[in-house]
C-alpha cells in the first residue's frame, strides 16, 4: 500500500482506497513474512508505516470475513467486516498487547456484529445436546441453498453472544476445546458444556425459523 500517514494521522486514512497486495511488506525489511510476529507489525504501525497494517490485513481478513459471513446476511457481509478494520486502523495505536492481537480482533469483531444488531432478546437457555450430535450443526459454506444460509445467519444472531462465540471459535475459528478453553479461560469440561447448550440454543432457532415459514 502507498498510502503514508500524515503528520501522524489515520483519520483520513482509507485502508479500502487501494488494492492491497503481497507487495505492501517490501518496505517492512526483509524478514520473511512468516516469522514477523503480530507484535513486530503492530509496532512498525504505531511508528507511522502503514505497510504494517496491509500485512496485519492481509493475514486476518479471511478469518474475519469468515466469523461475519456466520450471523452477517450476505449482504451486509462486505461492510460489517470492513467497518472492522476501519475501526482497527483507528484503535490498534491503544492496542498495549495485553492479549494476542487475534484476541483483539476477535472481540472488535464480536462487538461489530451486536452493533449491526443492537439489541436482541434472550431466551431461557434449552438443555444441552450430546456432543455427539452437538458436532453436526450445518456448515455455514457456500454449498448450503441460500434460504439454510440464511436461517442460519439469523439462527446465529440471535443467541446470547456467549453460545454465539463458542460455535463460531469451534466451527469458524477451526479451534479445539482445548484452544477455547485456554482462550476464554474456563476449563475444558464447562467449555464443552457450554457448546453444547449452544448447539441446541442454535438447533432450537433453526426449528423456530423453519415453523414459521
Amino acid at each position: 500500500m502507498e498510502q503514508k500517514l500524515a503528520s501522524g494521522s489515520v483519520d483520513s486514512y482509507d485502508p479500502f482506497a487501494t488494492p492491497l497486495t503481497t507487495k505492501s511488506s517490501e518496505n517492512a525489511s526483509m524478514i520473511p513474512r512468516s516469522v514477523v510476529s503480530d507484535e513486530h507489525l503492530i509496532q512498525r504501525f504505531k511508528q507511522g508505516d502503514m505497510d504494517a497494517f496491509s500485512s496485519l490485513y492481509e493475514r486476518y481478513f479471511p478469518g474475519v470475513q469468515n466469523r461475519v459471513r456466520y450471523v452477517i446476511p450476505e449482504a451486509d457481509i462486505e461492510d460489517v467486516t470492513q467497518e472492522v478494520f476501519i475501526t482497527v486502523v483507528k484503535s490498534l495505536h491503544t492496542f498495549r498487547g495485553e492479549s494476542l492481537f487475534s484476541t483483539w480482533l476477535r472481540t472488535l469483531t464480536n462487538y461489530k456484529v451486536a452493533e449491526y444488531y443492537r439489541k436482541r432478546n434472550r431466551k431461557q437457555d434449552p438443555r444441552e445436546v450430546p456432543m455427539t450430535k452437538a458436532e453436526l450443526i450445518p456448515d455455514e459454506s457456500d454449498s448450503l441453498p441460500m434460504e439454510d444460509r440464511i436461517a442460519l445467519r439469523r439462527a446465529m444472531a440471535s443467541m446470547p453472544e456467549k453460545y454465539r462465540d463458542v460455535v463460531l471459535m469451534r466451527f469458524s475459528d477451526g479451534m479445539q476445546f482445548d484452544e477455547i478453553a485456554r482462550t476464554t479461560g474456563t476449563n475444558l469440561e464447562a467449555t464443552k458444556s457450554l457448546f453444547r447448550r449452544a448447539v441446541t440454543a442454535l438447533r432450537k432457532n433453526l426449528e423456530d425459523y423453519h415453523d414459521q415459514r
